[in-house]
């Protein structure tokens, strides 16, 4: 459902299995806000990635600035190199220019939650397709 007042200023409610999705290296992004209903200032996307699967493969943006809570099980973030996993509840956030990538190294589904601060990424999901 979407509210309208203002286009800069409407309600936004998406309803479970709602949102725009695609399908990119190895992970199930499913876009709930972007550009147009944000005018460009964030994103907000969920990441989900079967067991043993690799995700988008490590990589920086420029001015773009990266937060994922992991809603569940546990996801592989790698960092500037290291590798970490994160389990259900954690926190991560990447700034701009840090080289970074997820996966899931585990025997179970695992889902983040993810901000882009200012927005635009879905952009490049666009030559994906949706599913």
């Amino acid at each position: 459902m979407d509210i309208q007042s203002t286009k800069r200023s409407r309600v936004l409610t998406i309803t479970p299995g709602g949102g725009r999705s695609y399908q990119m290296a190895g992970a199930l992004a499913i876009y709930l806000a972007d550009g147009e209903e944000t005018s460009d200032s964030y994103s907000i996307s969920e990441w989900w990635l079967d067991a043993r699967q690799s995700g988008p493969a490590p990589h920086s943006h420029d001015v773009n600035d990266d937060i994922f809570y992991v809603l569940d099980g546990t996801m592989t973030f790698y960092i500037q190199g290291q590798t970490i996993e994160a389990p259900k509840g954690a926190f991560i956030r990447i700034p701009a220019g840090v080289v970074h990538g997820i996966g899931n190294n585990s025997d179970s589904r695992a889902g983040v939650l993810n901000i882009f601060i200012p927005g635009g990424f879905e952009k490049e999901m666009r030559h994906h397709g949706p599913l």
